[in-house]
């Protein structure tokens, strides 16, 4: 069995694994003509890294995301994982969607079981669905249905199905996006601090700015579509982070001028 202890796995390799985007363009067939999305993107996450891509609505951030997770391939460039070529879908690498589409017929426990099943592991690896519970609060829910579920939880019963493969990407799309205010700044906090304690990689898609500089150790700022990379901002804050740290606050009217929003703000 594959376990994580203090971020590392037994092998010794690791947690996180090492992301390479090299000049990745990307479109859809759009009534027989291509639709640019990506263009030329190039971007690295080192293993342990968390990294936030920022940018406009529909600029091709989770079309990125996509081919991060092997779902598509890209129509120029390369991603690479630790140095392989990224070629389908592989359970190191596992992506949290914004809805956490929990099967409605299955208790908590069997969604959060579901990885393993399908890869006929659920028999050796029970003790990591119970495990992969407790990371996330929900140890005493194991039998309940998702409808008596509210939204953090059902989100949270999302991360632990992904946390239960010992993921060595995460890759978030927008996952807080449904969720109440209150609710998503619990979430934050939660997600991060899974992420120092498995010290897997994150890739975080998300339109929060704040949500961004609070959670991530790098922002990558995109273009409108076709998306490009226009800065990369490293964020040198100890956690957990304060939205009213002044630097936090400096950073956040830089990326909102770099997104030429300075003027609304």
């Amino acid at each position: 069995m594959v376990a994580l202890e203090h971020g590392r796995f037994e092998t010794g390799q690791p947690a996180g694994l090492e992301l390479d985007v090299r000049n990745v363009s990307h479109a859809f067939d759009l009534q027989g003509a291509p639709l640019r999305v990506l263009d030329d993107v190039t971007l690295r996450a080192e293993p342990g890294e968390f990294v936030a891509l920022l940018g406009p609505s529909g600029c091709g951030k989770s079309t990125l995301l996509r081919l991060v997770a092997g779902l598509e391939p890209p129509r120029a460039g390369r991603l690479l994982a630790d140095g392989a070529p990224v070629t389908g879908p592989h359970p190191s690498r596992v992506v949290v969607f914004q809805d956490p589409t929990l099967y409605p017929w299955r208790t908590v426990w069997d969604n959060v079981a579901l990885g393993l099943e399908a890869r006929g592991l659920l028999k050796q690896r029970r003790a990591r669905v119970d495990e992969a519970l407790r990371l996330v609060g929900l140890g005493g829910f194991a039998k309940a249905y998702p409808h008596q579920l509210s939204g953090g939880m059902a989100q949270r019963t999302a991360l632990a199905r992904a946390l239960v493969n010992d993921p060595r990407l995460l890759v978030l799309d927008e996952p807080l996006g449904k969720l109440d205010s209150l609710t998503r700044i619990a979430m934050q906090g939660e997600i991060v601090r899974l992420w120092q304690r498995a010290g897997f990689t994150a890739l975080l898609v998300t339109h929060d700015i704040e949500e961004a500089l609070l959670m991530a150790t790098r922002i990558v700022v995109f273009s409108e579509r076709p998306a490009r990379v226009k800065a990369e901002i490293a964020i040198d804050r100890p956690y957990p982070r304060h939205r009213d740290d002044p630097v936090l606050v400096d950073l956040r009217h830089k990326v909102l001028d770099m997104l030429g929003l300075a003027g609304d703000w």
